[in-house]
C-alpha cells in the first residue's frame, strides 16, 4: 500500500506576498492533515521571486505549529549551502518543539544560481562532491547523546531525526542505498531516470539502523478540479513557471492562461511535456486513476503530491479530490 503526502513549493502568486503565501501553507497543511495525508514538506530555494520557503526550517516550524499530527519536514535542505552542524541544530530544535513529527530530506543541489550559492556560503571551498561526507557528519550529530564527541549538536544529539536522501539522478539512489536511508526521487520535475534510480536503490540497499528495507518516495504533479477543462486551466500557472525557469526568468506564480500549452512552439511543448511526464491533470476520477497507475508502475512506498496553483481555494479542492478518489479507493492508505 502506498502513502500520499504533500510537497508545498510555497508559491508566491502575482499580486500576493511571502506573508500571505506562508499563511496559505499553514492553511493547506491543516486541510491536508484532516484529509489524511502522511507528511507535508517544504523545499529550500533562494533568490526565487516566486518561492517563500528560503528559510526552510522557519517555514517548517510555522506549519508544524499550525497542525497537530501530520509529519512536517524539508524536501529538502540543500546541504552544500550549510554546515552540517547548523542543520543538525536547526532540526534538533524542530524535533524538540514537535517531537515525532519532523523529517529532514537533504539534497546536493544548491537550489539557486551560482552567484547566490556563493552569497550563501561565503567561501570557495563548499563542494557538492563532499555531499556524502556531509551526510555522514549530519547523521553523526543526531546519534546517541551518550557518544563522546568533541562537537555536539545541542539540541540534536540523540534526537535521531529521520534523514532522507533526495535526488533526481542515480547518485542519490546509490548513496541512500549505501547508507540504508529512505530515498525520495524528484520525478515531479526531473523524471528521466526515475525507474532506473528506484531499481538501483532497491538492488543496492544495505539494511541499517535507519531502516531494514528500502523505502521510496516519488514526486508527482497533480491538478484535480471538478472538471477536466478547469484543471487544464489551473495547471497553466505551473506550466508558465516551468517555462520561465528554463528561460532564466523565474518570477511570481502567474494567473492561469487558457490554451497556454498550445500557444508554445513545438519544441517548447515537447520540452515541457518531458518535464511534466509525472503529472496528472483532470477531474478527480481521472487524477485518481493516474496516481494509482503511477503507484503501480513505480512500486513506490509513498507518493508526494505537488500542485502549484494560483488560486488557493482551487489548490485546497485539488488535494481534497485526490484524497477522495485515491485514499478512499482502497489502493492507497495514508495511515501510519
Amino acid at each position: 500500500m502506498t502513502v500520499l503526502s504533500v510537497l508545498d513549493l510555497a508559491p508566491i502568486s502575482q499580486g500576493s506576498n511571502a506573508a500571505e503565501t506562508l499563511h496559505r501553507s499553514a492553511d493547506l497543511a491543516r486541510h491536508c492533515e484532516q484529509l489524511g495525508y502522511r507528511r507535508y514538506w517544504l523545499a529550500e530555494h533562494h533568490n526565487m521571486p516566486g518561492i517563500a520557503s528560503a528559510a526552510t526550517a522557519l517555514a517548517i516550524s510555522h506549519v508544524a505549529a499550525a497542525t497537530a499530527h501530520i509529519r512536517v519536514g524539508a524536501g529538502g535542505i540543500m546541504l552544500p549551502n550549510h554546515a552540517p552542524l547548523i542543520v543538525a541544530e536547526q532540526f534538533g530544535t524542530l524535533a524538540s518543539l514537535y517531537p515525532g513529527r519532523i523529517d529532514l530530506g537533504v539534497g546536493r543541489a544548491p537550489g539557486t544560481d551560482p552567484q547566490t550559492a556563493y552569497a550563501l556560503r561565503r567561501n570557495l571551498h563548499a563542494d557538492v562532491e563532499q555531499f556524502p561526507q556531509d551526510v555522514v557528519e549530519l547523521l553523526g550529530y543526531f546519534a546517541d547523546a551518550g557518544i563522546q564527541r568533541a562537537v555536539r549538536a545541542i539540541p540534536g544529539a540523540g534526537m535521531n531525526v529521520p534523514v532522507w536522501i533526495l535526488g533526481s539522478s542515480l547518485f542519490g539512489a546509490q548513496l541512500a542505498a549505501q547508507l540504508g536511508l529512505p530515498y525520495a526521487f524528484a520525478s515531479h520535475f526531473a523524471p528521466a531516470q526515475l525507474h532506473e534510480a528506484i531499481a538501483l536503490y532497491r538492488h543496492a540497499f544495505r539494511p541499517s539502523k535507519y531502516g531494514e528495507k528500502p523505502y521510496v518516495m516519488v514526486g508527482f504533479n497533480a491538478f484535480a478540479a471538478d472538471s477536466a477543462p478547469q484543471a487544464e486551466l489551473l495547471a497553466s500557472s505551473m506550466q508558465q513557471a516551468f517555462v520561465n525557469l528554463r528561460r532564466g526568468t523565474p518570477g511570481m506564480l502567474a494567473p492561469p492562461v487558457s490554451g497556454f500549452m498550445q500557444s508554445l512552439p513545438a519544441n517548447a511543448q515537447a520540452e515541457l511535456a518531458a518535464i511534466m511526464h509525472c503529472t496528472a491533470i483532470g477531474d478527480g476520477a481521472q487524477v485518481g486513476r493516474a496516481i494509482r497507475d503511477f503507484a503501480d508502475s513505480t512500486g513506490a512506498d509513498e507518493i508526494i503530491i505537488a500542485s502549484q496553483m494560483y488560486d488557493h481555494r482551487a489548490r485546497l479542492r485539488s488535494y481534497e479530490l485526490i484524497a477522495q478518489t485515491v485514499m478512499h479507493a482502497g489502493k492507497v492508505d495514508s495511515g501510519d
